[in-house]
Formats: C-alpha cells, sequence, structure tokens
C-alpha cells in the first residue's frame, strides 16, 4: 500500500472511539478482518466491544482467532474457555506445526529460548509467527490490542499501520489507551479476565517465558526478562526486526 492511501484510510479513524474503529475495520473489510487475541486484558476489552457491538454474532463480522502455542499458562487455556461460554462465541484456535516443534525440540532443545536470542526467536517464529501468517491469509486487515505505553519500542505507532511482513493492515484501537482506563472497562463491564494480572502478571505469554513484576517496572519487563529490553517483542509485531510503524 503506498503511503497516501494509508494516510486517507488512517483520517477515516479520526475522532473514532476503539469500538468505532472495530465496526469501521469489520464494514470496510467485510469477511476480511481478523480479530487476534492473546485473552491479554487488552484483547478481553476488543472482545468485550466486539460483542457488544455485533460484530460476533451467529454471522461474524470479524474472524476471531488466538493462537495456543503448547507452552501456554493453564490459566489462559481456561480463560479462552470461560470466555467462549461467557459472550457465546467462538474462538479460532491455531497451533504450531507438530513436525515443526519436533524437528527444533529434537535440535536444539525443550527449551531453547533460554540459550540466546536467536535462539529464543526461532521458538517464537515456530510457536507463534507461522501459525499467525496461517491465520492472516485472505485477510485485509488484522485488530491488535497494542498500547503506546506499553513499552518504549511501541510509543510512536500509530493507529493504523501497513504490515508488509503479513501484506495487510494492522489496527490497534486502543492505542492511547493507559492501564487505568483498561482496568476501568473491565470492571465497569465485568470482562472476564486472567487471574495471574492480579499476582504480578500484566503482560501475559508463554509460561517458560513470563514473570511477575514488581511494582516500578515496565509492564513487560516479565516477558524474556533475561535479553535486552530491546529485544523483548515475539516477532509478531516485527518487520525486518523492527517493531512495524507507520510509513
Amino acid at each position: 500500500m503506498n503511503p497516501e492511501a494509508l494516510t486517507q484510510l488512517a483520517r477515516q479513524l479520526d475522532g473514532l472511539s476503539p469500538a468505532q474503529m472495530l465496526t469501521w475495520a469489520a464494514a470496510k473489510f467485510p469477511r476480511q478482518a481478523a480479530l487476534a487475541s492473546s485473552l491479554g486484558a487488552e484483547d478481553q476489552v476488543l472482545l468485550d466491544m466486539s460483542v457488544k457491538g455485533g460484530l460476533l454474532t451467529k454471522d461474524p463480522k470479524l474472524d476471531l482467532f488466538t493462537l495456543d502455542t503448547g507452552r501456554l499458562f493453564p490459566e489462559t487455556i481456561d480463560l479462552l474457555a470461560q470466555s467462549e461460554l461467557h459472550y457465546a462465541v467462538q474462538f479460532r484456535v491455531l497451533y504450531p506445526d507438530t513436525a515443526e516443534v519436533e524437528t527444533m525440540v529434537a535440535s536444539a532443545g525443550i527449551n531453547l529460548f533460554r540459550r540466546s536470542p536467536e535462539d529464543r526467536h526461532r521458538c517464537c517464529g515456530v510457536r507463534k509467527v507461522a501459525p499467525l501468517r496461517r491465520a492472516l491469509q485472505g485477510k485485509a486487515i488484522w485488530i491488535v490490542g497494542l498500547r503506546s505505553d506499553q513499552t518504549a519500542n511501541r510509543a510512536d505507532l500509530a493507529p493504523l499501520v501497513w504490515d508488509e511482513a503479513n501484506r495487510l493492515l494492522k489496527l490497534s484501537p486502543l492505542l492511547q489507551w493507559s492501564d487505568a482506563e483498561v482496568d476501568a472497562y473491565l470492571d465497569e463491564h465485568q470482562v472476564p479476565r486472567n487471574p495471574l494480572h492480579a499476582q504480578g502478571y500484566p503482560s501475559i505469554g508463554c509460561a517458560p517465558c513470563t514473570r511477575a513484576i514488581v511494582p516500578g517496572e515496565d509492564p513487560r519487563a516479565g516477558r524474556w526478562w533475561w535479553e535486552q529490553e530491546s529485544q523483548r517483542e515475539c516477532g509478531l509485531h516485527l518487520e525486518n526486526g523492527r517493531l512495524v510503524r507507520n510509513h
């Protein structure tokens, strides 16, 4: 997509609330809009908004999916089941290729991600990035729960960007929301949430690669904490090693 076309699309979002952005995406790209969920707090907000906006009814306007890496916390899997029951929706659950996982583990070990950033990115590539590519096939836009205050890497993102790696648009409706706004929405609307959030886990990924943080730490400090901050992305939002930004 050329920069001018992207700018014109982005202008259509000016002044829209997150819920309105979701409706815009579903209407602008019928049958080609995907809502990606990690079952995190932000994604649960987007799920609730989508249900209340009639976008995930019996004739869904959004493709709701999540990635099960095989190393998730039990609490995350339980939240998936709870959310499906609570909202009467069904997630499309994607898993890593069994043969790729077996080859990786046989050659590098079950916990290869501890050895080096390269090995960790290899693990994320097999367990997360490859399934994501499958999930996004045939889509024109994917909707995510990124927020600009989550890390320094995400501080200058735009709500709508062109993701060259996946050849589609990416929309972050909650980009300008704060932690307090997310928490307030979850409380007000009684949205199901991962109990690990109350135990010091603001950002939750695979169990071996996530720890609780202490007060004052960066919200994503518990993700791959043994690496430098600049390397703490799983690859889902990276393009040529950098976070995808507005072009």
